[in-house]
C-alpha cells in the first residue's frame, strides 16, 4: 500500500469516525427528549442542541487532524466546488459519513432499545405503521410543514451552516476563531440552527446525519415508515442540505471573501513582488 493511498484510508475512516460519534451523541439526546415521559428535555430544549453541537466539536477534535472533519456531505460538496478539495474524492467521502451514520444509529439502538420498545407498547405503536421512536434516527417534518417547505428550509438551514463554517476557516478572516477553538464556534453553529429552527423538521443540514440511521431503521424493523418514508420524504434531508450547502458556500467566496482586508493586503504585496 502506498502512502497516498494509505492517508487517503485514514482520511475515509476519519470521516466515518466523525459522524459516528455526532451520531451517538446525538442520537441519544434525541432519544432522551423523546422516549421518556417526563423527558429531561422537554421544558430544555436548548439541551438538545448544544449535545447535537458538542457532538460535533468532539468528533472535530478527534478527526481533524487526519481528514479536516467534512462530517457532512453538504460541506465536503461545498468544499470541492470552493476550497479545492479534490472531486475524486468526494464520492468515497460522502460514503464513509453515511456508513459512519449507519454505525452510530447501531450503536444508539444497542443502547435504547429497550426503551423504544417501551414507549411503542405504551403508546400502543409499532415501528412499521406508526414509525414507534423513529424521530430517535432519522427527521420527519414537524407540525404544519409540507415535505416541499421542508425542502426549502433545508436549504436554507445549510446555507447557513455553510456560511459560518467557510468564514470560521477562512484563512483571510482575520475576525474568526483562532487555533482549535473554531471546532467549539462550529458546534455553538450547529446547537444555534437547531435552537432556532430545528422543530421545522429536525434540522438534519448533513445528508449523511439523517440517511445512514434511516437505512438502519429501514432494516431493524421500520421499513417503510425509514424508507422511502411518509410522502415520501426521504430524499428532502439528502437533497436539501447538498443544494443549501452550494450556496452558503457561494455567498461566502463571493459576496465576503473577496473584501478581506488581509487577502487585498496579500494581492497588493503579490502584486508589488511581480
Amino acid at each position: 500500500m502506498t502512502g497516498v493511498n494509505k492517508a487517503f484510508i485514514g482520511e475515509l475512516i476519519a470521516e466515518c469516525v466523525a459522524v459516528f460519534i455526532i451520531i451517538v451523541f446525538g442520537d441519544s439526546v434525541a432519544a432522551m427528549y423523546s422516549l421518556y415521559d417526563p423527558s429531561p428535555y422537554k421544558l430544555a430544549y436548548w439541551g438538545v442542541c448544544i449535545v447535537w453541537g458538542l457532538g460535533v466539536t468532539i468528533a472535530i477534535y478527534v478527526t481533524g487532524a487526519v481528514s479536516g472533519t467534512h462530517a457532512n456531505p453538504a460541506v465536503t460538496l461545498a468544499l470541492a466546488c470552493f476550497r479545492g478539495f479534490s472531486w475524486k474524492k468526494v464520492i468515497p467521502y460522502w460514503g464513509a459519513q453515511v456508513l459512519g451514520g449507519f454505525l452510530g444509529a447501531i450503536i444508539v439502538y444497542t443502547l435504547f432499545s429497550p426503551v423504544i420498545d417501551h414507549y411503542a407498547a405504551i403508546h400502543q405503536m409499532d415501528r412499521l405503521h406508526d414509525g414507534a421512536g423513529a424521530g430517535v434516527f432519522f427527521t420527519h417534518p414537524g407540525d404544519f410543514i409540507t415535505p416541499m417547505h421542508a425542502f426549502v428550509d433545508e436549504i436554507i438551514l445549510t446555507a447557513m451552516l455553510l456560511l459560518g463554517i467557510f468564514a470560521v476557516t477562512c484563512e483571510y478572516n482575520t475576525q474568526a476563531p483562532q487555533a482549535n477553538s473554531g471546532a467549539l464556534i462550529i458546534g455553538f453553529l450547529v446547537a444555534a440552527i437547531g435552537a432556532s429552527a430545528g422543530y421545522l423538521e429536525g434540522w438534519a443540514i448533513n445528508p449523511a446525519r439523517d440517511f445512514g440511521p434511516r437505512l438502519f431503521c429501514y432494516f431493524a424493523g421500520w421499513g417503510s415508515s425509514a424508507l422511502p418514508s411518509p410522502a415520501n420524504y426521504w430524499w428532502v434531508p439528502i437533497a436539501g442540505p447538498l443544494i443549501g450547502g452550494v450556496i452558503g458556500g457561494a455567498f461566502y467566496q463571493g459576496l465576503l471573501k473577496p473584501f478581506m482586508p488581509s487577502l487585498n493586503k496579500a494581492r497588493a504585496s503579490d502584486t508589488a513582488h511581480d
